[in-house]
């Protein structure tokens, strides 16, 4: 039986309040970047892991949670979930070491991998109309979206007054509030799937995710022996085929295969990885560029990327708006080509422009939140409503992903195009020009032991480095976002149901 209009849009507030503080803990640290590499004394290998462990653990967790929350109920879950993730925010706020931080990070991904599938299996089951659920997605991108667009504003505000794990502690009050709301909101009533959740068929999965993408990982940054990366990487994919011939057999799988058959599934999957792998490494080495190299604090770093925030948030529903009268598949294209278009000019213009840049990042926050909202509409819309949490984790899943490999290749590739563009002061010392090679904050943490003059010029030098390494990666990126339309196109185009 539907809820009565009200009611919906209720639960729709509960669910929204719960993924906020998860998706501002997506991009929040990112601002913080400097800070704790500073205060923490990591390396550039320590601080990448600190970033993407997070999202790439959570990519193995997500489809187990997304189907436990199926058969269990997503209100039983997600309060779990959310529980998690404030005791995970509050070691995190206090850890003392780079590896203390990594391991708070791993608690904290658990936490947010019970939340996400949650929340879009509650959207799901809530809205049976098309048109309302295009609305509620619209809404949920918005969430989204800015959210990730406001970390770095809280996060520089935060900054400005306390110290780096001030950007983790805030969502200790942020539970406090969003518990009690989301247990007096939430249907205590669902409808679960069949069948029990295979704790076997689980480790499967989210060994399997976590091998092939530990592989990816070492395997980009080359941070193991190729034996070892080749060896993890086949038992990955021996453990992913495992489960999956486990579920083709089984009477009531842990994850219907199915639903990959869907082209609006795949180009909404498509969509969500490469995005947010693009989104994550800008917004990552457009606050460095800012601080680093324009020598912009925190708050001002985040007030400089407002733009993207308020475009953001009204990019959920106008996406919801137009997928109803244009059609899905023109939507999303067009979403994907404004947003390369909008990457391929920023340095061109350069970052000092006064008034082009703000409405590039407007434009870019608009186009990538119309595009992302509308991945969920195609996901969501190809499913029945009693595999909303499964299809949800599979969208979350390609998130994640993205987010992380968009860190690691982002990580790999800046430091490659770094240490080629920087013209190191000619009497430094070898194994403090080897470190200040690698990153312009390794850079800065050398120079701190310098005397004053070749302290100046390593910064010197490793600002102009930096500034060539942004634009090769916005450019870069720009072309990858060109090529993604044409691909989603052409997989829209093959399912009848979407315009």
């Amino acid at each position: 039986m539907a809820n009565p209009a009200h009611k919906r849009w209720l639960i729709l507030t509960a669910v929204m309040l719960a993924f906020l503080p998860v998706v501002i803990d997506m991009t929040i640290l990112h601002i913080a970047v400097p800070s704790l590499t500073l205060a923490l004394e990591a390396t550039s290998t320590e601080v990448l892991w600190i970033i993407d462990v997070y999202p790439l653990l959570m990519a193995g967790l997500l489809v187990p949670m997304g189907t436990l929350a199926d058969r269990l109920g997503n209100r039983r879950v997600l309060l779990v979930g959310l529980a998690v993730f404030g005791l995970a925010s509050l070691l995190a706020a206090f850890s003392q070491t780079p590896a203390m931080l990594i391991g708070a990070r791993m608690l904290l991904a658990l936490g947010g991998s019970m939340i996400m599938p949650c929340v879009l299996g509650i959207v799901r089951r809530t809205f049976e109309d098309e048109r309302e659920r295009a609305m509620a997605l619209g809404i949920w991108g918005t969430v989204s979206a800015a959210g990730a667009a406001v970390g770095p504003l809280v996060g520089g505000a935060l900054l400005e007054h306390f110290w780096w794990g001030s950007v983790f502690l805030i969502n200790v009050p942020l539970m406090a509030v969003v518990i009690p709301v989301a247990f007096a909101l939430l249907p205590r009533i669902e409808t679960t799937s069949p069948g029990k959740w295979q704790v076997g068929q689980a480790a499967l999965l989210i060994t399997g995710i976590i091998a092939v993408v530990y592989s990816i990982k070492a395997g980009i940054g080359a941070t193991a022996p190729l034996a070892v990366i080749a060896v993890t990487l086949l038992l990955g994919l021996t453990l992913l085929a495992a489960f999956a011939r486990q579920q083709l057999h089984a009477t009531a799988p842990m994850l219907d295969l199915a639903l990959f058959s869907h082209p609006a599934i795949l180009a909404g999957i498509v969509m969500a990885l490469f995005v947010t792998g693009s989104l994550a490494g800008v917004e990552l080495t457009l606050a460095m560029e800012l601080q680093y190299v324009l020598d912009k604090t925190p708050l001002q770093a985040g007030i400089f990327m407002i733009p993207i925030m308020l475009a953001a948030a009204i990019g959920g529903p106008v996406a919801g708006y137009l997928s109803n009268r244009l059609g899905l598949r023109l939507v999303a294209c067009l979403s994907l080509g404004v947003s390369a278009g909008s990457l391929a000019l920023l340095p061109v213009v350069g970052f000092d422009a006064s008034l082009i840049v703000p409405a590039l990042l407007a434009v870019l926050g608009l186009a990538l939140s119309i595009g992302l909202t509308a991945s969920s509409i195609a996901i969501m819309g190809a499913v029945d409503a009693s595999k909303g949490a499964a299809a949800g984790s599979l969208e979350a899943t390609a998130y994640e992903l993205g987010s992380g490999l968009g860190i690691t290749f982002f990580g790999v590739f800046m430091s490659s195009v770094f240490s080629r563009s920087l013209a190191l002061p000619p009497d430094l010392a070898t194994t403090l020009a080897e470190r200040a090679a690698t990153s312009i904050g390794d850079s800065y943490v050398v120079a701190g032991g310098l005397p004053t003059g070749q302290a100046e010029a390593l910064i010197e030098a490793a600002k102009t480095a930096f500034s060539i390494t942004n634009s090769v990666l916005l450019s870069t990126c720009a072309v990858l976002l060109a090529v993604l339309a044409v691909v989603v196109f052409v997989l829209l185009s093959r399912d009848r149901k979407v315009g």
